[in-house]
């Protein structure tokens, strides 16, 4: 005959269980299919499924289980069961899942924690089996941890240290029973822990600072700028983060990013460069900013150092009506383009409704000190004066939250500027057709002249 095979390890057998209770496998059908075999007689041990600790998993004090396997407990557990019929008090889920103050927990579940988290959950097992509907006087128990609860009763109800016990009795197993309870309880030892780690986290915080620096000026000592939190905006105003020259690197601004960048500007700048050629229409005013100015790098810093643009980006069409004297100029593409970046994080939406509520806007432009006029027209946003204007052509091209790209459909140009250009012209019409006519009266009296004397003939001018 046959012998029947050797039984499983029984810390194997318990973490299995565990597990499967984990991942929500069913454990119903697993408890009662080992039922089965233990009473077929195909399994013997200390743990079976009739167990308080297996009947710990499928009660409503879950979370209390998965702190136990987190603690690498279980074998002290098997072991406990094996020689004692315990009692375990179970703070319900909601204590360990909402009520538990989130730094504590993060302590507790810091590997580095790892003697405090079980020193805390073996304060809520007692090595015999407390029947609290026979037991309501005071009592004294020790724990698995060797402290001592104080177990007793107030105004009715049973107390288990300063915590009300819930549920007397709420799973009740040969080799155990488990008491709900209202929250966790912390020993003393655990909580001196907490403390001490919280203040030495308070003491290493502070960070080392360089030399004070004297105002030559003043000759007292610089303050501190405020630390900028990430996210905020920059301590500088954007001008004067600006390069002061097209071929100049940016001045470095305080602000969000420092030297770390918490935001990748440069990336950001570029993908929004990709979407303006994806889109399509926007090819000249992208080979503007890479190629003919460095503009792209330099607001690519501005946004690292947390500063938000929004850019007016005229189509190719208009684009195409700039004539060489207007980009041949030194420094003419990084005015024009200056004038086209507003420097605030505006979409279509929101300059729409500002020009819905209030008619007109004008927005600074990075080209000092001149600004950009929006206002309402045809459903639409229309930027800049009379003939030098510009429509809202393509909404929202790029947003990200740094930078937005609207496109229009005419290149904008500051108002004084286009006074005095058309001023120049017209100065420049008159001075032509002046001259000829002030030329033609001169002719005219000298050959009135030259005819009292009888010597206008000899001129052919004159004839």
């Amino acid at each position: 005959m046959a012998m029947a095979p050797s039984p499983p390890c029984i810390h194997i057998f318990f973490a299995s269980i565990l597990l499967l209770s984990n991942f929500h496998l069913g454990f119903s059908s697993s408890s009662s299919t080992l039922q089965e075999n233990h009473s077929n007689g195909s399994y013997s041990g200390q743990i079976n499924s009739n167990s308080v600790l297996v009947a710990l998993l499928d009660s409503h004090y879950t979370e209390l289980a998965e702190l136990v396997e987190k603690a690498l407990l279980l074998q002290t557990l098997e072991d406990a069961v094996g020689k004692h019929n315990i009692t375990i008090f179970a703070p319900r889920n909601e204590a360990l899942e909402r009520d538990l103050d989130p730094e504590f927990k993060r302590f507790l579940l810091e590997p580095g924690n790892l003697k405090s988290l079980q020193t805390l959950l073996l304060y809520h097992i007692v090595p015999n089996r407390i029947n609290l509907s026979h037991n309501s006087s005071l009592h004294h128990h020790s724990t698995l941890c060797r402290d001592r609860i104080k177990l007793g009763s107030q105004s009715g109800e049973k107390l288990i240290d300063s915590a009300k016990i819930i549920q007397v009795n709420a799973v009740e197993r040969p080799d155990g029973v488990i008491h709900g309870i209202e929250r966790l309880l912390i020993p003393r030892s655990v909580q001196q822990d907490f403390n001490n780690r919280r203040s030495l986290q308070s003491i290493s915080a502070v960070k080392p600072e360089g030399a004070p620096e004297v105002d030559p000026r003043t000759q007292r000592l610089k303050k501190p700028a405020p630390p900028a939190k990430p996210g905020s905006a920059p301590v500088l105003p954007i001008y004067d983060a600006m390069a002061p020259g097209p071929s100049l690197a940016p001045a470095p601004a305080p602000g969000p990013g420092g030297p770390h960048h918490h935001f990748n500007g440069e990336r950001q700048v570029k993908d929004f460069i990709e979407t303006l050629l994806l889109y399509g229409g926007y090819n000249e005013m992208a080979d503007i900013l890479v190629n003919l100015t460095s503009l792209a790098t330099e607001m690519g810093r501005l946004v690292s150092e947390g500063y938000v643009l929004t850019v007016l980006a005229p189509n190719d069409e208009a684009m195409a009506k700039l004539t060489t004297d207007q980009l041949s100029e030194p420094g003419a593409p990084e005015q024009i383009i200056y004038y086209h970046v507003i420097p605030e994080y505006q979409t279509e939406e929101s300059m729409y409704n500002a020009v819905r509520r209030f008619g007109k806007i004008s927005y600074d432009t990075l080209r000092l000190p001149h600004k950009v006029l929006a206002q309402e027209a045809d459903g639409s946003v229309k930027f800049g004066h009379a003939e030098n204007s510009a429509y809202l052509f393509d909404p929202d091209i790029y947003t990200d939250g740094r930078i937005s790209v609207q496109g229009i459909d005419g290149v904008l140009f500051p108002l004084e500027e286009k006074e005095k250009s058309d001023t120049k012209t017209e100065m420049k019409s008159v001075k032509v057709a002046a001259k000829p006519q002030r030329r033609g009266k001169l002719l005219e009296v000298a050959c009135r002249m030259l005819g009292t004397f009888g010597q206008d003939s000899h001129f052919t001018t004159c004839q």
